[in-house]
């Protein structure tokens, strides 16, 4: 029987970066705000850390870093994803010898692939390493969707455990076809419930970056049967929720983690700083929450 990774809520933590690499003083306080919040796992290195914008060699040092910070007191579950199936095992490699204890692997972007092509695409990760590995399927940033079919045959690999879900029409199928023995995730932070709903077991947050306590405990309340409480926190996420995506992730993100007294770096070109409207914008939903004074 394949065991979830983890339960509750695992962060899509930001990467906070110099004009020339990796402020490392910076992101072990990111880390530890994290772990002292209540987060269940660490992501690093996926589409909130910019990985899109980092070189091998950076992004593997990033990984290598996350792992020895957090020292197993959490899983950690490096991004290694590529468009290119060559890269994406050799990323997967790479992160497996640096002791990450799963693997988040995005659908190929821009290729646009068939199903047969996203099959054989996660089948040759697979087996490269012996690592757990989460699918990250999010077809408003790939223009590709894993159908439920493939995903029913991917779960019949041994160490393809779970999906990482953006496309919340499929879920229930997914569930219906997958069986309980693989994981669910939410990949948006809005639908966190719905998806709990229909038995799903977590969240990869962005949200979490600010809130990781109300992000895990959304999600342990709703399992433990506490519905009420956890309706009550999603419903109160709800706008600062929007604020947070009022620009492309992880623009405005960086922005929040920056108002909350940490340093975020810049997002790295193509992403620019966020705007001044939006920025005052997010201030005051911050400040509704009660992030901010």
């Amino acid at each position: 029987m394949k065991k979830p990774l983890f339960i509750g809520s695992a962060v899509a933590i930001v990467t906070p970066f110099t004009d020339d690499g990796i402020d490392y003083a910076a992101f072990t306080k990111l880390i530890e705000f994290q772990i002292q919040g209540g987060s269940d796992a660490i992501v690093v290195c996926g589409t909130t850390g910019e990985a899109s914008t980092m070189p091998d060699p950076e992004h593997i040092d990033a990984i290598k870093f996350v792992v020895d910070t957090v020292n197993k007191r959490i899983p950690v579950i490096a991004g290694t994803g590529s468009n290119d199936t060559r890269h994406a095992i050799e990323l997967s490699k790479s992160a497996e010898a640096v002791g990450a204890d799963a693997l988040l692997s995005v659908t190929p972007y821009y290729n646009k692939a068939t199903q047969k092509g996203l099959y054989e695409h996660f089948k040759m990760i697979a087996e490269s390493v012996k690592l757990p590995i989460i699918l990250y399927n999010v077809p408003s940033r790939t223009n590709v969707n894993i159908n439920p079919d493939t995903l029913k045959a991917l779960s019949e690999i041994d160490n393809i455990v779970a999906v990482k879900e953006c496309n919340l029409a499929q879920v229930g199928d997914i569930i219906n076809l997958c069986g309980e023995d693989f994981t669910v995730y939410s990949g948006e932070d809005a639908n966190v419930l719905p998806l709990l709903s229909l038995g799903g077991k977590g969240v990869i947050s962005v949200m979490a970056n600010i809130i990781p306590k109300d992000t895990h405990d959304m999600v342990v309340k709703y399992l433990e049967g506490d519905t009420k409480a956890a309706t009550k926190l999603q419903l109160k996420t709800l706008n600062l929720i929007k604020a947070l995506f009022c620009e492309v992730n992880p623009i405005p993100v960086k922005a929040a983690v920056k108002l909350l007294g940490f340093n975020a770096g810049k997002c790295r070109m193509p992403l620019t700083e966020i705007a001044d409207n939006n920025r005052d914008y997010l201030r005051r939903e911050m400040q509704a929450y009660g992030l901010l004074k």
